[in-house]
């Protein structure tokens, strides 16, 4: 894929996860937004290189202060709790894209298990960093039962949903897309020629 298409389609998912920051589910603790399902389907049809370069340009964009995080933007956002969330998108969605790679059989099972690979760990990293911005930075004590179960189990089965939604998805779109965004191996150049 040529570097211009490359730049289109990662600026693309940028903007669409941008776009998903606002369009809340409202839950206690942390805000359910629409931002995993673009981030997901940018591993699942961009790649793991291309699908985290989306995401990264995402986080960069907005800590540079455009407003695109669910609640602002600007270097601030490292002191929010929920920050560890978007790190964790990057993550996810380089090892969603890269087992998508890997999958000898492309179907949406084997995608949703990749997206829930992905989602394990956007989960493991966000609340790891909400834990300790909570407790050992803006002094907002939290423990470990509550930080589980607002930042877990209220808020992983629409995110299971989302998952099985973008495997759906993914399996309908990337045989349309992926000759643009997936590198075609090269086919043989014959040295024959035909004679007259």
């Amino acid at each position: 894929m040529s570097k211009t298409k490359t730049l289109i389609y990662c600026g693309l998912f940028t903007a669409l996860i941008a776009v998903g920051a606002f369009i809340k589910i409202p839950v206690p603790v942390v805000p359910f937004t629409l931002q995993y399902l673009f981030t997901m389907l940018a591993g699942l049809l961009l790649g793991a290189r291309k699908g985290a370069f989306s995401v990264i340009a995402y986080m960069v964009l907005g800590l540079a202060g455009l407003p695109i995080f669910s609640e602002g933007g600007g270097l601030w956002y490292v002191f929010k709790p929920s920050f560890g969330y978007i790190i964790g998108f990057c993550i996810g969605t380089y090892v969603t894209g890269k087992i998508a790679e890997n999958l000898r059989k492309k179907t949406v099972l084997t995608y949703l298990m990749a997206n829930l690979a992905g989602l394990m760990l956007v989960y493991a990293v966000g609340m790891i960093y909400y834990y300790i911005i909570c407790n050992y930075v803006i002094n907002t004590p939290i423990a470990v039962w509550p930080l589980f179960l607002y930042c877990f189990l209220l808020a992983v089965p629409g995110d299971i949903c989302l998952s099985l939604l973008g495997a759906v998805l993914a399996k309908k779109i990337r045989p349309v897309i992926s000759q643009y965004t997936i590198p075609q191996p090269l086919q043989p150049i014959s040295l024959h020629t035909e004679e007259n």
